[in-house]
């Protein structure tokens, strides 16, 4: 089901297509840790990425 939402936003804001693409990579990559995203006049300035390692005791 498509959020009707998302996809207004992807149709005239090709900077969202784009930052959907980076933070789905990241997410990707990601086994466990955080995401954090810095908006500034309504675009993704920044993504910050916390990973976190398992160490087996």
């Amino acid at each position: 089901m498509t959020d009707i939402r998302h996809a207004h936003a992807t149709a005239t804001r090709p900077d969202i297509t784009l930052s959907i693409d980076k933070v789905r990579g990241v997410l990707e990559a990601l086994r466990f840790g955080s995401i954090t995203l810095t908006v500034h006049d309504g675009r993704v300035v920044q993504i910050d990425v916390t990973e976190k390692t398992r160490l087996q005791a």
